[in-house]
């Protein structure tokens, strides 16, 4: 495992940056004020232009591949690649961007000066469900008896979510209208949904795909990983109540999902790599095609995960937003490895710019719970903020902030940047 930590770049600000120093380099598409869209790597407070760069002649080889294959119009090119000429690129860019190389201050856009755009087409998006602390804190509102269906330890749940709903940091949110039975009425109302919730989860962006009817080996299911990024499944939960029986959920998940912009990659998160946790005893053993050795070594990240709340009311008077939940994706009952396993076991096409959800990563504790419909426990009990203001489910002009941050000792830490998103009225 290299110390790349121990380098320096000639770009400041990246010197210490919390987020984006010269380990992290994730990938993404900005623009520039008044420019067309183009491919960048965040460094520091900036965006170091990958577009001007390979039109400059500073790549050659797998690492020229990669940067001509990232566009303004989307990664999906080098997601296909895999991991070898992205690799490559990554190597380049530490060399370019290392303090030791010249400085070319005009490949460089303040991040603060930029737009922030959809890092890919997204062909499809699939939402799994392998926070098991979520899930059982669910189950026990719905099921109390019987909280955690017996088919969660066997199978990695997900569901096909909506691609086209799918958006980064300002994205409108809006509030959903759809059907809603109130308790004791034995027909629907159809309104705005009154009980909005957000959704802290993992993002995993796909790389080079599958042909059809080929399954991925679990043994090499990480070798499809692109990157990773922050997402937000905003949820309403009366029209999902409604709704989600026989088929699971529809119009209750559909109307928005928020992504972070920045793909941080597989070799970024490296350090941060660790042993999937041990399954509680008595749980059963996944089925053969679930389970590799080398997976259960290295399929898990630490990864830290923040929810922060910014209400109007806090806004006006100047607060900063109020933390609602600290969470890690060790909360993952399932690796990434195992999720793309059993999603292409059955001959599922993926495809490069493909998007996965975790669902959300809640911990055991009540300050790591990820929605909420586990903190106000399905709204019986309502949250109070600092400032005074109560919530059950979230309000028109409540802004929800995600962040996440890998650390570990004797090494740079790497964060994901903000995933935010702000609801607004329903039409």
């Amino acid at each position: 495992m290299s110390r790349l930590h121990s380098r320096r770049s000639w770009v400041e600000s990246a010197n210490g940056h919390p987020d984006f120093p010269l380990d992290n380099l994730p990938f993404g598409v900005f623009s520039p004020a008044g420019l067309a869209p183009r491919a960048g790597v965040a460094i520091g407070d900036y965006i170091f232009d990958l577009s001007a760069a390979g039109a400059a002649q500073l790549f050659t080889g797998d690492a020229l591949r990669a940067a001509n294959a990232a566009t303004g119009e989307g990664l999906n090119a080098l997601f296909a690649l895999g991991s070898g000429p992205r690799r490559a690129l990554r190597d380049a860019l530490l060399a370019l961007l290392d303090e030791a190389s010249p400085r070319r201050d005009e490949l460089l856009h303040r991040q603060a000066d930029c737009r922030l755009h959809l890092p890919a087409h997204i062909g499809d998006y699939t939402d799994f469900y392998v926070g098991i602390h979520h899930a059982e804190n669910v189950g026990k509102l719905f099921r109390p008896d019987n909280p955690l269906l017996p088919n969660y330890k066997y199978v990695p749940i997900g569901y096909h979510g909506r691609a086209s709903t799918v958006g980064v940091n300002d994205m409108l949110v809006r509030r959903p209208l759809g059907q809603t039975l109130a308790p004791g009425n034995t027909a629907p109302n159809f309104g705005p949904s009154k009980r909005l919730d957000y959704e802290l989860e993992l993002g995993i962006w796909i790389g080079p795909g599958n042909d059809h009817g080929q399954p991925v080996p679990i043994g090499s299911s990480h070798e499809q990983v692109a990157g990773f990024c922050l997402l937000n499944d905003w949820s309403a939960r009366d029209l999902q109540a409604w709704e989600y029986q026989p088929l699971g959920p529809f119009l209750s998940k559909s109307f928005a999902t928020t992504v972070s912009p920045w793909v941080v990659t597989p070799e970024a998160l490296e350090p941060f790599r660790q042993a999937q946790p041990p399954r509680p005893d008595g749980d059963p053993q996944p089925l053969p095609y679930l389970w590799d050795d080398h997976d259960q070594r290295t399929g898990a990240l630490a990864i830290e995960l923040e929810v922060l709340l910014l209400t109007n009311a806090m806004r006006e008077a100047g607060l900063a937003p109020e933390r609602l939940a600290l969470s890690n994706t060790l909360n993952m009952y399932w690796t990434v490895g195992q999720m793309i396993s059993h999603h292409t076991v059955n001959g599922c096409k993926l495809q490069a710019g493909d998007l996965l959800g975790s669902g959300t990563l809640s911990g055991p504790q009540r300050s790591q719970l990820g929605s909420l419909l586990e903190l106000t426990e399905g709204g019986k009990n309502p949250l109070t903020l600092g400032n005074g203001e109560t919530r059950t489910f979230l309000q028109d002009g409540d802004e929800i902030i995600l962040r996440a941050r890998c650390t570990r000792e004797g090494f740079a830490s790497i964060g994901f940047g903000e995933c935010r998103g702000r609801v607004s009225a329903a039409l």
